[in-house]
């Protein structure tokens, strides 16, 4: 029997999506591929910030703007990596930048601005869009996010 999260959720406030983070994180596994999209303050590195809590990451998480990529690592647990590809021009800097060997890696990947470089990602990446619908509130779309 196959049970699927649900495909809209409405947050209310930052802790729901934090909150809406530490549930995804239950399902996520080795090789798993989040792609966020969502306009500047829609919420990405807050949900990234629950799932990585959720997957018991106690440090700080802030949004790799600048350095691209930010590395979690856990003893005997798989890495979780935060990229953020705003910066890039297109899929061909991403893969300069080792980014294909890093999602078909045995890490956890949380990709903000994913639309940029969608095409490339694997079939089976979990798509989530967060839209600003209010001064606090946000529509989550999530595609992809399946369990058996």
């Amino acid at each position: 029997m196959q049970v699927g999260f649900p495909t809209n959720i409405v947050s209310n406030s930052v802790q729901d999506t934090f909150a809406l983070g530490q549930k995804i994180s239950n399902y996520l596994f080795p090789s798993s591929v989040v792609a966020l999209a969502g306009t500047l303050g829609s919420g990405k590195t807050q949900l990234t910030k629950g799932i990585a809590c959720g997957l018991g990451i106690t440090e700080n998480i802030t949004s790799p703007t600048y350095t691209i990529i930010n590395e979690y690592t856990r003893e005997n647990l798989p890495t979780l990596y935060h990229i953020d590809v705003y910066r890039l021009e297109n899929s061909k800097d991403f893969e300069d930048l080792g980014g294909m060997e890093i999602i078909y890696s045995n890490g956890i990947c949380i990709i903000e601005w994913s639309e940029r470089i969608i095409k490339i990602l694997p079939d089976d990446t979990i798509k989530i869009s967060l839209k600003i619908t209010g001064v606090s509130s946000r529509l989550i779309q999530i595609t992809g996010l399946d369990t058996i």
